[in-house]
């Protein structure tokens, strides 16, 4: 498309401005006097512009177009969170696993991160249990791969590309326990539920004892000063019981098909 450049007087004591397709320029920023069209087609510069940001745009649009393209056929999903850190012969490694196997035997999809620990374990016990197991992997300094027990593998360069994928494909969040990465995850779904980006969207915080703590400075630190309401506070789910988080995964889809 050609971008359109165009002189603008508000006739008030606003300052004159020009657009530039969405960009509003005002003051000094208007000093540019040649058009895009221009600019592309009358000389060869330097190959940096490769390496600009409007370059980059076109990167995060591939990664959007290659994720839509993966994904856009996957059964319902729960997307399970957890430390890349856990080890095997650790009971969170069990626990992912018996989650990942008691999702894929009521029909739904398994969503990680794609890599190592609690991650690999939900992938694990989805893939055993005969479930689509899926990971979506981000590049990080500390290569890390996607695991073995993935059956259907993206790999994201920009993590916001990567969060509307799990946001996007998943009904629900189970949340094991995590580093920073999984709180992340976890306020951005609560943020998007809590301002109806997303709607009967459960986020389940499996383990007590892990969340137990966080959970209670919500209620009495953020609750009490009124920063969240009684219905943001349910937005959470703690629990022990796999089948506990499972019924709220099911209860919640249902609601959703129920409005669709």
């Amino acid at each position: 498309m050609t971008e359109v450049t165009r002189n603008i007087n508000n006739g008030d004591d606003s300052p004159p401005e020009r657009h530039r397709g969405p960009v509003v320029l005002r003051r000094g920023s208007q000093a540019e006097k040649t058009t895009t069209d221009q600019r592309l087609l009358d000389s060869r510069g330097p190959s940096d512009w490769v390496h600009t940001d409007p370059w980059r745009v076109l990167r995060i649009q591939a990664e959007f177009v290659e994720g839509f393209g993966a994904l856009a056929e996957i059964p319902r999903a729960v997307t399970v969170f957890g430390s890349a850190r856990t080890p095997r012969d650790h009971p969170e490694y069990e626990l992912g696993r018996k989650i990942g196997a008691a999702l894929a035997e009521i029909g739904f999809a398994v969503i990680t991160g794609g890599g190592p620990g609690t991650m690999e374990a939900v992938n694990r016990g989805a893939s055993e249990a005969g479930g689509l197991s899926v990971g979506l992997g981000i590049e990080l300094p500390f290569e890390q791969g996607l695991n073995r027990w993935v059956d259907l593998g993206v790999n994201f360069r920009y993590f916001f590309t990567r969060k509307t994928m799990f946001i996007k494909y998943s009904q629900a969040f189970i949340c094991l326990p995590g580093g920073f990465g999984t709180l992340d995850e976890l306020f951005e779904a609560l943020t998007l539920v809590q301002t109806k980006k997303v709607t009967k969207f459960p986020v389940v915080l499996f383990g007590s004892k892990y969340w137990g703590g966080l959970y209670e400075w919500v209620r009495d630190t953020m609750l009490a000063e009124g920063k969240i309401n009684e219905r943001d506070l349910r937005l959470l789910h703690v629990t022990d019981d796999i089948d506990e988080a499972v019924g709220v995964v099911k209860e919640a889809y249902k609601a959703w098909e129920d409005t669709h």
